[in-house]
């Protein structure tokens, strides 16, 4: 436990404690009524009531179109299932400058809704509440897809033959078993919704900004660190209450439930209500998840190969090197984050697996969550202050990318290796021990074997997610060495039909390789490390 603590003591409280003492620490004192004059200021409050009221309702609009699909997935068998399974969770790996991409593409200037209806919804909430609809579809079918597979259905049966309606029996039997999982993806929704940054830094334009879009302008634009240190403190309470909750249900989850082998509750479709259902749900996923992507695919090949093309030449202004480079350099970035949060992740997740652990790890476990939630604006520009002078004078590193990306990937690796790990029979470590065989031997013959299939899952998201990070990188990734989604951004922040082609081929290219990454993790998949 000790090398992951302090990890994210080093990488992570450092940084944030560190951009939150310059903004409110002047002449050697606190300035904590800064806090109240922030939140009182006129347009700090439209932000934050911005910020809460389109989470609130991305997060009812994710539940209305995703809870019918998360039926299907659990109680439906049908031909290519485990392909859709995959398509579907796609997007919710997509790097959030990719998603604002295809829905500009799809919704903005030169669109495929200007261009058949003569409308356009970029720099709309529609677009946002959209684009967020089809970043957290996976969350809901996954989170209450992945339970609903493992209810018994005997029981609503035994329900409906002792006269209860169908609807009755599904409100009074399986919803109420059902919501804890509705609970915490809805508060998953929630929290990656109230952090949005780039799908609304996108699609949002100069009307709409969030909590996170508005510490990037005020640090960065503005240069007002007092102002973004106070953002950041109120982005960190919240965050931490809805943790807090999450934690709640998850526990309830998990001491309540009875659960079956998900392979015999599912069954072909029968009847015409069943089959319509299946039919709305295949047309719902092509439309809403498939269409924006094979837009942007479009865009892209607009004129044929000619953007990709131009991404092989250098203009000396906002690149000092060919943007098609961004692709490598996110690669090698992404490897080295991955193998920094597969290690950090797996030594906190075997130390929080141990039947000896404490309230201090189990507190730990919670802490592990902030990354996904508190600013990465703010860790990243924390990265460039706290870590600028010796003994860790990091700023002109090319470490210091990997490391920023794997702070949000190890949450992802101990979500996935902890519950596999938690479900290895302590007999079996004993008895090696009695045999005579070490801790390290123990793990690498008893642990191993068993984990090792979650290992990979958790490498493939891991890597996923370090590939498309974007709020951290965007301050430390150098103007020599972009990453892709640095690329993309810069290059939609520039006029010009060109650069617009540019950053549809490179979001495509970043497209193709979070797909691919994700295809092959679902063929590594087994049903107790497919849901997250």
């Amino acid at each position: 436990m000790l090398v992951p603590v302090a990890f994210f003591a080093v990488f992570f409280a450092w940084p944030v404690a560190a951009i939150v003492a310059r903004g409110l620490k002047t002449d050697g004192g606190w300035r904590f009524g800064r806090i109240a004059e922030v939140v009182g200021q006129s347009d700090i409050r439209h932000v934050l009531w911005f910020t809460t009221w389109q989470a609130l309702a991305s997060t009812a609009l994710t539940l209305l179109v995703a809870l019918p699909a998360a039926y299907v997935f659990a109680r439906l068998d049908f031909p290519g299932k485990q392909v859709l399974r995959a398509v579907v969770t796609v997007p919710f790996v997509l790097p959030t400058v990719v998603v604002g991409t295809a829905f500009l593409a799809l919704v903005g200037r030169g669109g495929l809704l200007e261009e058949w209806w003569g409308v356009r919804l970029d720099t709309t909430v529609w677009a946002i509440l959209l684009a967020h609809v089809f970043f957290n579809y996976a969350v809901v079918v996954r989170t209450v897809g992945g339970l609903w597979s493992q209810l018994d259905p005997r029981q609503e049966e035994a329900a409906r033959m002792l006269g209860v309606s169908p609807a009755a029996a599904w409100r009074k039997v399986t919803l109420p078993a059902l919501a804890p999982a509705v609970a915490a993806a809805a508060l998953m929704v929630f929290l990656f919704t109230f952090t949005s940054f780039g799908v609304v830094q996108i699609l949002g334009g100069p009307t709409f900004a969030t909590l996170e879009v508005e510490i990037y302008r005020q640090t960065s634009e503005i240069f007002d660190l007092a102002t973004a240190a106070v953002l950041t403190i109120v982005q960190f309470a919240a965050v931490g209450a809805i943790l807090a909750v999450h934690a709640w249900t998850v526990r309830r989850r998990e001491s309540a439930l009875r659960l079956v082998d998900p392979s015999v509750t599912a069954r072909r479709p029968r009847g015409a209500g069943q089959w319509a259902l299946l039919a709305g749900v295949l047309g719902t996923i092509a439309v809403l998840l498939l269409l924006p992507l094979a837009v942007l695919v479009r865009r892209s090949l607009d004129g044929g190969l000619g953007y990709y093309r131009a991404l092989g030449d250098a203009d000396g202004g906002t690149f000092l090197v060919a943007p098609i480079e961004s692709v490598v350099n996110s690669l090698e970035y992404a490897a080295a984050a991955t193998a920094v949060a597969v290690l950090i992740g797996a030594l906190a997740a075997a130390a929080l697996a141990r039947r000896d652990a404490g309230r201090l790890a189990r507190g730990f476990d919670a802490l592990l969550m902030l990354p996904l939630g508190v600013s990465a604006v703010t860790v990243g520009f924390g990265f460039l202050i706290a870590l600028d002078k010796p003994p860790l004078d990091l700023r002109q590193s090319w470490i210091l990318v990997p490391l920023a990306q794997a702070l949000v990937g190890v949450p992802f690796v101990v979500r996935t290796m902890l519950p596999v790990l938690r479900a290895v029979d302590e007999r079996l470590r004993e008895a090696a021990a009695v045999l005579g065989a070490s801790p390290w031997r123990v793990w690498r013959e008893v642990d191993l074997p068993l984990v090792r299939r979650a290992l990979l899952v958790a490498t493939g998201f891991a890597f996923a997610v370090s590939l498309g990070e974007f709020g951290a990188t965007v301050f430390i990734a150098r103007p020599d060495n972009p990453t892709l989604p640095v690329a993309v951004a810069r290059l939609l922040s520039r006029p010009g039909d060109l650069n617009y082609g540019q950053a549809m081929a490179l979001s495509t290219i970043l497209m193709v390789v979070c797909a691919v990454a994700l295809l092959v993790l679902e063929r590594l998949r087994t049903d107790r490390t497919a849901e997250f």
